[in-house]
């Protein structure tokens, strides 16, 4: 099986990841709490499926 992201999500994570790349890490947790501060209405299911898929953009640009 593999790693089902809706296109909602990776459609908000490219644009955070344009705008304000600094604020994420390779840390889900980090990312996590990153998405809390921003104050913007995404659910839990949401805002996890959004932390891990920045953890793996960010994972796999660093690699680059």
């Amino acid at each position: 099986m593999g790693k089902a992201v809706p296109k909602a999500i990776k459609m908000r994570v490219e644009t955070l990841l344009q705008e304000i790349p600094e604020k994420f890490s390779t840390d889900f947790e980090k990312n996590k709490e990153a998405l809390n501060s921003l104050n913007l209405p995404f659910s839990v299911f949401d805002r996890n499926m959004m932390a891990a898929f920045l953890t793996r953009k960010v994972k796999a640009s660093k690699k680059m």
